[in-house]
């Protein structure tokens, strides 16, 4: 029997090894292209960090290739060369100073071929809005759904389960023209106001209130505390490791969403969130400036990765809490 257990238990643990590892190779290629050279890049070498110890930007030797007049004005330098042999002394000048390592070539380049900290600004902007909005909405909706007693209420949280079955893409197009007609694409607010209401968040939130004991409620309500004063002073200091775990899916969602921002924003480069900043470097998908590109999707993730592994013990409590009765 204990055999049997034993080698249960090791398929166990080898599918999750398994499915670990194909959730994570694509962040080891994001992070080990951001690392290498273009060649490398090209020919898939060089292992995880690359073994180039620097490379040449084509791209500053192109902007800075010698012309006539530099060629002219460098032959005092270069006596008793001519015109061809000048042109080669001064380029390799120029290799010399377009020299450097891939991985400062790949990030400072994510930086300088677009103005990542403003996307990152952006992203963070839209991203804490959203939250806080949501949560403004869905704490006081869950807590009547979970403590309340009032006719329809089965009703009311029958509409919240079904709303969750409506996928985004289903309103993209009447939330677009609604946002149109009223003149706020290209605002901060088309890409907040739309998701403002999460009836993902007021379901969590309405599974971790039913965990709550009544008998709190009542001690309150016996002090004179409003029902509003409720949600705010007695509910929400006791949903904190809920609000943890929402606030990773909320801030993910959002700060991940390529879709709707490629909607509602045209025209307008400042407000481009953090995956549209990627779009920059589209243009020259190539091969030559995939470096950059996977620098700059690294730094996008990263946020994220340290928001995560900062609030993990809340997060899986606050789930774990939110699926009891």
């Amino acid at each position: 029997m204990n055999r049997i257990h034993y080698l249960g238990e090791s398929w166990k643990h080898l599918i999750l090894i398994l499915g670990s590892m194909i959730v994570i190779l694509p962040f080891y290629v994001m992070v080990s292209f951001s690392l290498k050279s273009p060649g490398q890049i090209e020919r898939n070498e060089g292992g995880f960090f690359g073994t180039e110890n620097s490379m040449v930007d084509e791209r500053c030797v192109k902007l800075r290739e010698p012309d006539r007049n530099a060629i002219a004005a460098a032959r005092d330098r270069f006596e008793g060369l001519d015109d061809t042999q000048i042109y080669r002394a001064l380029l390799a000048e120029i290799e010399t100073d377009c020299s450097m390592h891939p991985i400062v070539y790949n990030y400072s380049k994510a930086f300088s071929e677009a103005p990542l900290l403003r996307y990152l600004m952006n992203g963070v902007i839209v991203t804490v809005s959203i939250f806080v909005i949501q949560v403004i909405v869905a704490l006081p909706c869950a807590y009547a759904l979970a403590k309340l007693r009032f006719r329809g209420r089965g009703f009311v949280f029958g509409m919240v389960i079904f709303c969750l079955l409506i996928p985004v893409h289903a309103i993209a197009l009447p939330l677009y023209i609604m946002l149109a007609k009223v003149g706020l694409t290209n605002t901060y607010a088309a890409l907040i106001i739309p998701w403002t209401i999460s009836v993902f968040g007021i379901f969590l939130m309405r599974q971790f209130f039913m965990t709550v004991p009544d008998d709190l409620i009542d001690a309150a309500r016996m002090d004179g505390m409003s029902e509003f004063w409720i949600v705010w002073k007695v509910m929400l200091p006791t949903a904190i490791p809920a609000l943890l775990a929402f606030a990773i899916f909320s801030v993910v969602a959002h700060w991940n969403d390529y879709f709707w921002p490629r909607i509602v924003v045209t025209g307008n480069r400042d407000l481009f969130t953090p995956p549209l900043g990627l779009r920059e470097f589209k243009g020259d998908a190539d091969g030559s400036f995939f470096g950059p590109m996977m620098a700059t999707a690294t730094i996008i993730v990263m946020p994220l990765i340290v928001a995560f592994l900062l609030a993990q013990r809340r997060f899986i409590e606050g789930i774990t809490l939110s699926g009891m009765k």
